[in-house]
């Protein structure tokens, strides 16, 4: 990471991939829902397109491929079909529970900020017991102008907080979150638990490999001087 140039007083914790391990299930019907198109796909192949992207952002790259508009309605029917999965199957990513307790326990506030919808992380959340823990702390692209890899999220997080961008360090997976971490101008610890994180310390991130050592890497980040 940077240098710090300012006392850490926000942890920002991305959703998909870092809290809820989600991903391989929107992979999943992403992958179910465009191979029906006529796109051929499987789950993998969706998880390298369009991890960490938003479905407004996905629409023109799946219509280009297709070479014709998506169905009326197609958009909204996804995110349902993504909702059911998430309510019947998500489930939490190892340490992650941990992570935000540890963060806590420091003595820090922590916020959510995610390129998923309200109602999206709602299910989410409320598959894995942590609806009242996250209650006021949660920041979906549809609150702002622009989702990542645009600064818009992760700077609405720390005016919600009243810190400011480099008072803040964000934990992330993808590669549009680790840039908007760094167009907002704050540190970002870069989550890779099945790569060394070659292409997140490009981004300016620093690589960890599992979520049971959140709160040890905030605490290092935390006594970095001012």
């Amino acid at each position: 990471m940077r240098g710090r140039q300012a006392e850490l007083r926000l942890v920002i914790f991305d959703c998909d991939g870092v809290l809820v391990d989600s991903e391989p299930l929107a992979n999943r019907v992403v992958a179910a829902e465009l191979s029906a198109l006529g796109w051929s796909m499987t789950a993998a192949e969706a998880d390298r397109l369009f991890l960490g992207m938003t479905f407004s952002d996905m629409v023109p790259m799946i219509e280009q491929r297709l070479g014709r508009p998506l169905p009326q309605g197609w958009k909204q029917a996804l995110v349902a079909r993504l909702i059911a999965a998430f309510t019947a199957e998500a489930a939490p990513v190892a340490g992650a529970l941990e992570a935000l307790q540890g963060v806590s326990a420091l003595g820090l506030p922590w916020r959510v900020a995610s390129n998923s919808s309200h109602e999206e992380m709602r299910a989410k959340f409320a598959r894995i017991g942590l609806s009242s823990a996250v209650a006021g702390r949660v920041h979906s692209h549809r609150d702002v102008g622009r989702g990542k890899p645009a600064p818009d999220l992760f700077l609405a997080a720390a005016a919600a907080e009243g810190v400011a961008a480099c008072e803040c360090v964000v934990i992330e997976d993808s590669l549009p979150g680790a840039r908007a971490a760094a167009a907002a101008g704050m540190d970002c610890l870069g989550y890779a638990p099945h790569s060394d994180g070659t292409a997140l310390r490009a981004l300016g991130a620093v690589p960890f490999h599992s979520m049971f050592d959140v709160p040890a890497l905030v605490a290092v980040a935390r006594r970095r001087p001012a």
